[in-house]
Formats: structure tokens, sequence, C-alpha cells
């Protein structure tokens, strides 16, 4: 392990492991600590699904950059991150719920998604399993899509070793160094590691990892929350192509794994806060439920796997990025509330530039995303939180 870097990240998820990437694109010697494998806190435990369809504008430009970003990884990087565009349907079943829709359209037809309003005849030709009789009118987006979370953390992983990132499973920081205000660098165990910046991108943990630079905790908040999936055996590939999500349902979703065809499901069953992952015979039994409503073949198939992860939530569910004024130096991108896998591109090379040259290009509204908003009392339109 080097005793000296530009820029130490902390945490191995994708977020922390694409911002070592972009950050080494940019000059920037990086060593990441991961305290315990990468991908095992919230990565490797999410839905796989990626979208440009929130409800409010900041969301929307930040996914229409960030699923341009996913189109293009599997070149850049070299390694196949396994991006396809199958597109989201989000179904409404009351005419309120199909006004919101309308409007939320023609919210992305101004910023330039390709999202409009189908009827349930067209419903059932992207979904053949849809039981499309409880629902009024669909909001379907073709370019949404959904990736590999194993595939594109190591394609993160691999490219950013190459580019001379030391990456360190298995160590936990112990302390975050601060002399006059001014980051020194990080304790890992009994080894030192100065640095002119550090970036707290641990997600759940990161009022914990605020804590070890002498933050209170509690300063940005962030919660985490157990939320679970299950996953199927494979059925006929194209059955469940994009995700599915008739949101009054409990926000309930499907969505096929377009590797494997087995068919993924989630529901807004939220246990917490808590660091828990066990998985409970509640969920398995709500989600089991929804999941049949939106597709009833699924019933005659078999739940082959269950398990949790977390949503790292903040009161407006929007997530925590930039610098932390209190200490020259210390950076947070953190508090995903489920949407840090979908995010990752725009917001990894959004905090690079941010650390290294103090703006980007990316269009990333960081007023929108201020780690001190809730320190005035603010909080933002709450993000869309499904899949």
């Amino acid at each position: 392990m080097r005793s000296r870097a530009d820029v130490v990240v902390i945490g191995g998820g994708i977020v922390g492991l694409s911002t070592a990437y972009h950050l080494a694109k940019l000059g920037a010697d990086v060593v990441v600590l991961e305290k315990g494998y990468v991908g095992s806190g919230s990565t490797f435990r999410c839905a796989s699904g990626i979208r440009a369809q929130f409800t409010d504008e900041a969301n929307v430009k930040l996914m229409k950059y960030s699923v341009k970003r996913w189109k293009e990884l599997s070149d850049e990087l070299g390694y196949d991150v396994g991006f396809v565009q199958t597109g989201y349907l989000f179904l409404a079943t009351t005419e309120d719920e199909a006004d919101v829709f309308r409007r939320t359209v023609k919210l992305h037809r101004r910023l330039g998604l390709g999202t409009r309003i189908i009827d349930m005849d067209e419903a059932r030709e992207i979904v053949p399993i849809l039981n499309t009789e409880p629902f009024i009118l669909g909001q379907w987006n073709p370019e949404d899509g959904k990736a590999s979370p194993f595939k594109s953390t190591f394609a993160f992983l691999m490219r950013a070793r190459e580019m001379g990132v030391e990456v360190h499973e298995y160590t936990p920081v112990t302390a975050i160094l601060v002399e006059n205000g001014e980051v020194m660098g990080v304790k890992a165990g009994d080894r030192t590691i100065k640095a002119d910046a550090v970036l707290n991108a641990t997600n759940a943990w990161a009022p914990l990892v605020n804590e070890m630079a002498g933050l209170d905790r509690e300063l940005i908040p962030i919660k985490p929350f157990k939320h679970q999936l299950v996953k199927t055996e494979p059925i006929k590939p194209g059955l469940v192509n994009p995700l599915v999500s008739p949101p009054s349902w409990n926000d309930s979703y499907i969505i096929q794994d377009a590797e494997d065809g087995g068919v993924i499901g989630g529901a807004g069953v939220e246990h917490g806060p808590t660091y828990d992952v066990t998985p409970t015979y509640d969920f398995l039994r709500e989600v089991v439920r929804w999941m049949t409503r939106i597709a009833p073949p699924l019933k005659y198939v078999h739940i082959i796997r269950q398990w949790a992860g977390f949503y790292a939530k903040t009161p407006d569910s929007n997530p925590v990025m930039g610098e932390i004024k209190y200490v020259n130096g210390l950076y947070i991108a953190a508090g995903f509330s489920g949407h840090g896998f979908m995010m990752a591109p725009g917001v990894s090379e959004a905090m690079a530039d941010l650390i290294m040259k103090g703006r980007t290009k990316v269009p990333l509204d960081w007023e929108w995303y201020d780690p001190h908003r809730f320190e005035r009392g603010e909080l933002r339109t709450s993000a869309f939180q499904i899949g």
C-alpha cells in the first residue's frame, strides 16, 4: 500500500470505483479502501435497473447523461458492462395517476427524453405476460434499461487498476486525518496514507465515515433501510424485458435478468433504519402477491433466491454530492436512496472533475444535491424510488 496519494476514495462500490477511474483519467494518484469486498455494500444487491424517468428536472438531466454514458462504457472500459436498453414501463391504475404520468411525459419531452404514453394493447406487445386488465395506460421509455452490477463493477475495477489505481479490499478506514480544517490523509489499521483529498463514497455508512473526520453523524443525515428482492428460475427470454411497475401497487416491480432469464421482483416493504440484511418472510409473501398480479403466469414459476440490501436514504430521497464545507478536501457522494448504481457514470465523472478541477461539464445540479441542504432545513422534491 502506498503511503501517499492525491485522492483516497473510501468505499469500493460502483460509485467509488468509477470515480477512481475518472480521477485516474485526470492524472491523479488514487487509492481505494473498501472494508469488505468490492460491491459488497449496495451495488451487488441492486435490481440492475437504469432509467431517466424521474419526476424532477435535476434527476432527469443527470440520468439522461448517465444513460448516454452507460451506452459507451463497454467500449470505453474494454470490458462488457452488460448494458441493454430494454425500457421502463410504468402502469397507471387510476385517472389521477394517469394525469401524473401525462405531466411527467411533458417534463421528459421538454428535457429531450423519448418517454410517451401508451395504451394497454401496446403494453401487452412489449410485455407478453402482462395482466393489462387493471391498468388505464402506461408511461414508456424504451431508452431506459439495465446492466450487470457484477460486470460493470469489475469493469471499472479492472480498468482503474490498469491505470495505476490501488484498490485494497478488507481494509477498513479507522480515521480521517484533519489538521486546521484541512484533510491530511487517512488511517487504515496501522497504515497511514497522506492525501490532498478524501472522497466518502460509502453510501449507507457515510455518516460513520464523516464522524471519523470530527463531524457530527447527523450533519448529513443518511439512514440505511433494508430493501429486498427475489429472483425466479429462468423463463423464456423477452417475456419481461423492461422493468414493469404499477407504482400504486406498493411500489412493486418486475424485471427479467438479461443474461439468465430469471425474473427479479421487488416491492416497497422497508425495514429500518438497520444494517441487518437478513431476508424476511413478510417480504417474500408481499412481493409474490404483487408479481403474480402484474404477470399472472409467474405464479407457476419457482422462486430460487431472495436477498436484502440497503437504500441509503436521505430525508428527501436525493443523494448528497459535493465538498463538505467544514473540512477542506473532504468530499461526499452518498445517500443515493436506491439510485447509486444507475447514477454512477454521471456522478463519478462529475465528482472527479470537482475534486481535480473544481468544475464539471456533466449536467449535475450541485445545489440540488448540496450536502448541507438539511442543515438549512431545505428538502428537495422526493426522488421517484422504483427500481
